[in-house]
């Protein structure tokens, strides 16, 4: 008799998946997520796609409708041929910033893993998407999707009256400098009145209702300006009226390049605005995988917990997210350095370790939350106000510093060896966190590249530096390559030095 109301509780007993029976799985994970954990989320849209389909989605950065261009076609031929030779797998989902939230599962997972994936995706990533301070400042989940059609259209239109050659020349050129066309600090002024009417225009015949010009203005990319600080008098006047130094590249060509027509202009601000769009995702790796990951894996256990999965359907969802969080070697043929599933989901699961059974060593480590019995409140105040830097700086613990077999390597060009400069001890352990933390800060990962100065009324020379960490310098070819796309879109002379970034010095 047991058994048999064990059977009945079961959501599924075999590996053929059906819409009725992921809206049953769904239902039991929406119950787990919401009323346990207190998750908060987006409504969800789960869509079955082919692995063409997915294919299609990788090469336009994963999101669910994207403009044309010649390079996401040839990101498609790549991952297609590696697929279907072998040499690459793939995503068993994909998840979009969206409101609603929108998962892409494949149609050939088994129902399992699409119960598995339904949890990490449609709950994990989505309670994060909404919760965490760096989305909620720097995107609009409900606008997104009407934006991406219009970027599409708008596009297009330009493709059909201005030519294709024309408008895949400002793409290129706008993509070679995407990764300098994000805020990642400074806020450009607001937009005068007569540049929102001149950006009205240049949308007229093109957009499908007034909202979404309201939705997607700078205003909404950013806070509005606070008061600035106090100038240094060495800046020029001209410095001071074009709002330099400038570390949107994209921006200021935008809105200051002397031979830009307003169509081109439009194309630089799509493209920078799904830069932007993208980067807190890039900020937030670490985190956002392991909080999935985290939720996939309490999710599933519940369900197995209250008889909901069968014996094999729960040893094929741990077998996948065994896989997932597999922390490879040094000297292992699969290592490439530290998987973000890996040390995302282990510090999930040592913070709630540290609230339900400190030590001696975690009380003295983490006094703020260690004993805390709201283990869950403890991990849904870290998702909604960390990053990647951040939360490694402020949740990292000794114990997995030593379960990872972490310490600090010191590459100095002045000495001939590398030095173990960090250890397992107390100062080791705090400057292995410090390390490991900023390791993931991509203030210091990606190039600091600032517009500096122009004289609008002389040459119109524009003046870029690199400011120079670490000794650490642009590659030559790359460089030269990028400020020739540069020059496209300015019209004029591009130069660029390097200065260290601690006494000015060129380089």
């Amino acid at each position: 008799m047991q058994a048999a109301e064990t059977t009945n509780k079961v959501l599924f007993d075999g590996p053929e998946w059906t819409f009725e029976l992921m809206e049953k799985a769904r239902d039991a994970i929406e119950d787990i997520a919401l009323n346990d954990l207190g998750l908060e989320i987006y409504p969800n849209q789960i869509e079955i796609i082919s692995s063409e389909q997915m294919l299609d989605a990788y090469s336009c950065a994963g999101l669910p409708l994207m403009y044309q261009h010649w390079s996401f076609g040839k990101h498609f031929v790549r991952d297609d041929t590696l697929y279907r030779t072998g040499r690459q797998g793939l995503a068993y989902e994909i998840v979009i910033n969206s409101n609603p939230c929108i998962s892409y599962n494949m149609e050939e997972n088994t129902m399992a893993m699409q119960t598995l994936v339904m949890a990490h995706a449609a709950f994990g990533h989505n309670h994060f998407f909404k919760n965490n301070y760096l989305f909620l400042q720097w995107t609009d989940a409900a606008g997104i999707h009407d934006y991406l059609a219009f970027a599409k259209n708008y596009i297009s239109a330009c493709e059909e009256r201005y030519g294709l050659d024309a408008v895949e020349e400002i793409l290129d050129a706008a993509h070679a400098m995407q990764a300098q066309g994000v805020f990642r600090y400074g806020r450009p002024p607001q937009p005068t009145a007569a540049e929102r009417q001149a950006m009205q225009r240049v949308r007229d015949g093109y957009e499908s209702s007034q909202s979404l010009l309201d939705l997607w203005t700078d205003s909404t990319m950013r806070h509005e300006d606070e008061d600035s600080e106090d100038e240094d008098p060495q800046i020029s006047a001209r410095q001071k009226e074009l709002n330099l130094p400038q570390e949107n590249i994209l921006y200021f060509l935008e809105k200051n390049s002397p031979i830009l027509r307003s169509w081109q202009r439009e194309i630089l601000r799509i493209v920078r605005c799904l830069a932007q769009y993208l980067y807190p995702q890039k900020q937030t790796k670490v985190m956002n995988e392991g909080c999935a990951t985290f939720v996939h894996y309490y999710i599933i256990n519940k369900l197995h917990e209250r008889g909901q999965l069968t014996q094999g359907a729960y040893m094929e969802m741990m077998h996948s997210h065994t896989n997932v969080v597999l922390q490879p070697e040094y000297d292992d043929p699969r290592y490439g350095g530290i998987n973000p599933y890996a040390l995302g989901f282990a510090m999930m699961m040592d913070i709630r370790r540290i609230c339900q059974s400190p030590t001696d060593e975690d009380r003295e480590w983490f006094s703020d939350f260690a004993g805390d019995p709201d283990w869950r409140g403890v991990l849904r105040h870290a998702w909604a106000n960390y990053r990647d830097e951040s939360f490694i700086q402020q949740f990292l613990s000794p114990h997995l510093i030593r379960k990872f077999k972490l310490f600090t390597l010191t590459n100095d060009a002045k000495h001939p060896s590398l030095l173990v400069s960090q250890i397992h001890n107390r100062a080791g352990y705090r400057d292995i966190r410090r390390d490991l933390a900023q390791s993931y800060n991509l203030a210091h990962l990606e190039p600091d590249i600032q517009v500096t100065d122009v004289d609008l009324r002389g040459d119109r020379e524009l003046k870029l530096t690199h400011l120079v960490r670490n000794g650490i310098q642009l590659d030559t070819v790359n460089c030269e390559e990028v400020l020739k796309h540069a020059r496209k879109l300015w019209g004029y002379g591009v130069k660029m030095t390097a200065t260290n970034e601690g006494d000015g010095q060129n380089v």
